[in-house]
């Protein structure tokens, strides 16, 4: 046949027709830019009903006077403005619960990534049945509701029937009675029951990671915490941003395993966290705008770091 196919040159190489399909100046179905929300807003409106507005109610009731009285309709609720906030400011017990929640969620979120990212690790280098064990018994850690998992730690440190003081040989000692053994003790359930979801994210991104890369860290002599540190940390960046995110959001406000494993904050109080605080002046207290208050600080809080935190990859480079 003399001459090429319609639409194939000489070189063999496939030419568009002018006037078919999309130029870089033609319009664009759904106009453009405005097609990925097209499709967003559903999930946006579904987003917007769970969490705008139980957010705005949160706010707004933080700024009234709202307690038992107003709930059963025996006196008016009236506004307070700022009332409720320079109340919860000049409570002592606020700030050393804030301090005691900060430092806790500090913990807890580096103990879990340590633990996590450890784990991950370790399934890269097991077979398949072990790997296959492992990840089942953690995932099983991960699936337990946090009030069975609490009650469930509770009896192995129980002072009286509990295996580990035996194994310890401690006797009849009580982990719950002391502040920082009760803390402790609390902070090894949120481990368990937290690192899975580490473990998994970070073990799917190492496996994403080129084995050459690895493979040539390995012959020029790196060990492993050098080829974590030096190679792994780096390209695994966007997805420990991620879980390091989501930790310090699930660990800044527990509440069930502190209410259940010290008895709702300990004895005398001293183990009280912002969220179970919170709790004791909305519900124990009838309370309930002095309790919004703290939610609404808990939030700001949390975005605060949130956003700090991604500021400070962002002037590192990273694309978040």
């Amino acid at each position: 046949m003399s001459g090429a196919p319609t639409g194939v040159g000489g070189s063999g190489r496939v030419r568009v027709p002018v006037g078919r399909g999309w130029s870089r100046s033609s319009p664009r179905p759904w106009g453009g830019g405005g097609a990925p929300w097209i499709y967003l807003a559903p999930a946006l409106v579904v987003l917007g009903g769970l969490l705008v507005y139980p957010i705005y109610q949160l706010g707004l009731i933080s700024f009234f006077q709202y307690t038992q009285a107003q709930v059963s309709g025996g006196e008016p609720t009236t506004f307070r403005g700022l009332a409720n906030y320079t109340e919860l400011f000049g409570d002592p017990q606020f700030w050393q619960v804030l301090l005691a929640t900060v430092v806790f969620a500090a913990a807890c979120v580096v103990s879990t990534l340590a633990v996590g990212c450890a784990s991950a690790v370790l399934l890269t280098r097991v077979r398949a049945v072990p790997r296959l064990a492992l990840m089942m018994a953690a995932l099983g850690a991960w699936a337990t509701p946090a009030v069975t998992g609490s009650t469930v730690w509770l009896f192995l440190f129980d002072p009286d029937f509990g295996p580990v003081n035996r194994i310890l040989g401690i006797g009849d000692y009580s982990w719950t009675y002391g502040r920082f053994s009760a803390f402790f003790l609390v902070l090894l359930e949120v481990v368990w029951c937290s690192f899975p979801f580490v473990m998994v994210t970070v073990y799917a991104g190492i496996r994403a990671v080129p084995g050459e890369v690895l493979e040539a860290a390995a012959l020029d002599g790196a060990s492993q915490w050098r080829i974590w540190r030096s190679v792994l940390a780096p390209m695994l960046r966007p997805i420990l941003t991620v879980v390091t995110i989501q930790s310090v959001i699930w660990d800044f406000k527990i509440f069930t395993q502190i209410y259940v494993m010290t008895n709702g904050g300990g004895i005398a109080q001293q183990n009280l966290v912002l969220n179970v605080y919170a709790y004791q002046q909305a519900f124990a207290s009838s309370q309930y705008s002095l309790g919004s208050a703290i939610g609404v600080v808990m939030l700001l809080i949390l975005l605060a770091a949130t956003l700090v935190y991604l500021r400070l990859l962002r002037r590192q480079g990273e694309e978040l």
